[in-house]
């Protein structure tokens, strides 16, 4: 598809400001998501369920709606008011996490978490667009890991304020609160961010099936994809169980553990993304295969920490080993989004990325945090309380998966580039 002009409106004012609101606005989008890992210990003892019924509730509830509805809420981001469907997506998002605390049974929490997740579908990739029309390109993976600081934060800020509340009040009460201060910041995000200009193109926006084609005709768009979606396995699934691990294996009391993932979560995802996206608009000016490689390496440095981590006994080498290996497992948002920003053109920059947040997704939010919940209802006959353990080790194998498919996605991606 040609272009006219590709150039992103790096002219538009006020575009570090919108940067900050979005990264706002994305802070509660990961909070939102997130806040459920650090109440899953007594949500699981009030409802009495398994390992694996959890592991549903923390990633399939959420993943398969917020994946799939994430397609056509980027088609309309493509061609309407992306400012407009990621204030009705806030809308939407916070009063489902509102009705979570207001569940009085596993069956009513696992559909307002689908809830959630249907608002959340409109709230990332329209962000993702726009971001990519407010920065050039090569300043784009920085934003871009910027932006992603909302992941860090927000997740730090879920477990901090969850576990408190939960460990003082009751659990139902964070779901709420946060629930209602998303509703009422989603009027004043729309009145302070306006849809910057898009690109001028030659044509129109393209269908998603035209998008699809284009994606699904290049093998970095798998490889990336994929590749991701094995490092979001165990992103997800340690980001969902960590809480679990820290109380059974450790001995921590709720509040103890809040403080000490929120710190983990915290300075090792804002230390790791920022390395990302420094690396990947350095090295990426230079060859284009840096995008992958530079997660790629860093997944494979990740694993032995978290593993070390994960049976070393004792608290203080755990967090450093963990901070570490968080840092390390979010390098890749900068240069993967960057990367596929890049596959098609810029009118389709919203779907390009709904498709490949949707592999991501399902794989990453869908199976994670049930693959390791259902590994440790498998081993708890012989490990006990540190089933949880045993499966963080033998889940860390799909970031030497992930390596491998981005180490062959650095191979073609020269060749797919779209500047």
């Amino acid at each position: 598809m040609s272009e006219a002009n590709p150039t992103p409106q790096t002219g538009v004012p006020g575009r570090h400001f919108i940067l900050i609101l979005l990264i706002l606005v994305y802070i509660l989008n990961f909070l939102d998501r997130q806040i459920i890992s650090i109440l899953a210990v007594p949500i699981k003892a009030e409802f009495d369920i398994t390992d694996a019924q959890l592991g549903w509730l923390l990633g399939l509830a959420f993943g398969s709606v917020y994946s799939i509805l994430a397609i056509p809420a980027a088609w309309l981001a493509d061609r309407f008011s992306r400012v407009w469907i990621m204030t009705g997506a806030l809308a939407i998002w916070s009063t489902f996490t509102a009705f979570c605390g207001l569940a009085t049974s596993y069956s009513q929490l696992f559909i307002a978490r689908m809830g959630v997740g249907v608002g959340e579908a409109g709230g990332v990739a329209p962000a993702y667009s726009l971001i990519s029309d407010l920065f050039p390109a090569k300043s784009r993976a920085r934003a871009l890991a910027i932006y992603s600081f909302g992941i860090p934060v927000g997740a730090a800020a879920g477990v901090l304020f969850g576990g408190l509340v939960a460990s003082t009040i009751d659990w139902r009460y964070a779901f709420i609160i946060i629930g209602v201060v998303g509703v009422l910041l989603a009027p004043v995000f729309k009145l302070l961010v306006k849809d910057p200009p898009r690109p001028v193109s030659a044509e129109k926006a393209p269908s998603t099936w035209a998008v699809a084609q284009i994606a699904f005709a290049k093998p970095s768009f798998w490889l990336l994809s994929f590749g991701s979606g094995c490092s979001s396995l165990v992103g997800y699934g340690l980001m969902a169980w960590l809480p679990s691990f820290l109380t059974r294996s450790l001995g921590f009391d709720l509040a103890q553990t809040s403080y000490y993932l929120a710190a983990i979560l915290f300075f090792g995802g804002v230390t790791g993304m920022f390395l990302g996206g420094v690396l990947a608009d350095k090295l990426g000016q230079a060859s284009k295969s840096a995008y992958p490689l530079i997660p790629a390496g860093a997944f494979i440095l990740s694993a032995p920490l978290y593993a070390f981590g994960t049976l070393a006994n004792a608290p203080e080498v755990t967090f450093v080993l963990f901070m570490a290996a968080q840092a390390l497992g979010l390098v890749w948002l900068g240069p993967i989004l960057t990367a596929v920003q890049h596959l098609g053109p810029a009118r389709s920059r919203s779907q390009m990325s709904a498709l490949f947040l949707l592999i991501n997704n399902l794989i990453g939010l869908g199976l994670g945090p049930y693959f390791f919940g259902q590994v440790s209802d498998l081993l708890k006959p012989q490990y006990g309380a540190d089933s949880i353990k045993w499966a963080f080790v033998i889940g860390l194998g799909f970031y030497l998966v992930a390596a491998l498919l981005l180490f062959l996605a650095s191979k073609r991606l020269k060749k797919d580039w779209v500047d």
